[in-house]
C-alpha cells in the first residue's frame, strides 16, 4: 500500500493559515512587549514619553525654521513622526524577522507569515501607545478632529496591507542576503528626509519636479492616507489610488515570491 504524497503548502495557504490562527501571532507579539518592559512600572509608555519629547523638540525647531504656526505645525509633525516611526520600525524589523525566530522555525511547523504578523502586531501595540500623544497636542491648541478622521482607519488598514507585503519580501531577501539589512536601514534613513515627515509638502516650490518627488515616493502616500484624515483633510484621489494599486501589485509579488522561496527559507537560517 503506497502512501499518498503530502500536499504542497502554497504561499496562499501559509498566509491564510496565519490569519485564521491570528491569536498565535497576537499572543507572541503581546508577550514581546510585556517581556521587554517586565520590570518597568511605566511599561511601553516609556516609548510614548520619548516620542513626546522628540515631537516637542523637533516641532519647536522646525516650526521656527519654517516660520509655521505651532497650532498647525505641531499636530502635523506629531502624526508624521508617530506614523513614520511605525513604518520604519516594521521595515527594519522585517529584515531580521525570520533570523531572530530561527530556533522556533527550525523546530515547529508554524506558517512563515505568522512571524511577520507577530512583528506587525508588536509594533501596532507600540503605535497605539504613541497615538495617545496626538489628542493631547490637539487639546493644547484647542483643536478637534472632524468626520474625516474615520478615513484614517481605512488608511491604516490599506497602509498595513502594503507594509505587510513589503515585510514578506524583505524577510525572505534578508534571510538569504544578510548584508541587505544594513542597506535597508540606510535607505529608510534617507527616506525619512525625502518624505514630508518634518517638512510640509506645501513648502516645496510649484512644478513638475516637486510633484514627482512626492508622487513617486510610496511612503508619502502611505503616510498621507493616515495623517491627512486626522488633520481634517480627506487626502487626494491620486494618493488613495496609489495605495490601493500598491497593495494589489505588492501582494501579487509577495505571494509569488513566498511561493517560490518558501521551501528554502529554513536552509538559509
Amino acid at each position: 500500500m503506497t502512501r499518498a504524497p503530502a500536499q504542497k503548502i502554497t504561499a496562499w495557504n501559509d498566509v491564510w493559515d496565519s490569519i485564521a490562527n491570528f491569536q498565535l501571532p497576537a499572543l507572541l507579539g503581546w508577550q514581546d512587549v510585556a517581556q521587554r518592559y517586565r520590570r518597568s512600572k511605566v511599561g511601553a509608555f516609556w516609548l510614548t514619553i520619548n516620542m513626546g519629547v522628540l515631537i516637542g523638540a523637533l516641532g519647536l525647531v522646525f516650526g521656527t525654521i519654517f516660520n509655521s504656526p505651532m497650532s498647525e505645525f505641531l499636530p502635523f509633525i506629531c502624526v508624521g513622526l508617530i506614523v513614520w516611526g511605525y513604518y520604519s520600525q516594521l521595515v527594519n524589523e522585517a529584515c531580521t524577522c525570520f533570523i531572530s525566530s530561527s530556533d522556533t522555525m527550525l523546530q515547529l511547523p508554524i506558517p512563515f507569515f505568522t512571524y511577520v504578523l507577530r512583528t506587525w502586531w508588536r509594533n501596532s501595540i507600540i503605535l497605539a501607545h504613541n497615538l495617545v500623544i496626538f489628542p493631547i497636542v490637539l487639546l493644547i491648541f484647542g483643536k478637534f478632529v472632524n468626520l474625516y478622521a474615520f478615513l484614517a482607519i481605512l488608511g491604516f488598514l490599506l497602509a498595513s496591507l502594503n507594509i505587510l507585503w513589503m515585510m514578506i519580501v524583505l524577510a525572505i531577501l534578508c534571510t538569504r542576503y544578510r548584508d541587505l539589512t544594513q542597506i535597508i536601514q540606510n535607505v529608510m534613513q534617507v527616506c525619512l528626509y525625502l518624505t514630508p515627515v518634518m517638512w510640509e509638502p506645501s513648502r516645496l516650490p510649484d512644478g513638475t519636479k516637486s510633484m514627482l518627488m512626492l508622487n513617486l515616493n510610496p511612503f508619502y502616500h502611505l503616510l498621507s492616507v493616515v495623517r491627512d484624515p486626522l488633520l481634517g483633510n480627506p487626502g487626494t484621489l491620486i494618493t488613495w489610488c496609489v495605495v490601493v494599486a500598491m497593495a494589489v501589485v505588492g501582494w501579487t509579488l509577495a505571494l509569488v515570491f513566498l511561493n517560490r522561496y518558501r521551501s528554502r527559507i529554513t536552509y538559509w537560517l
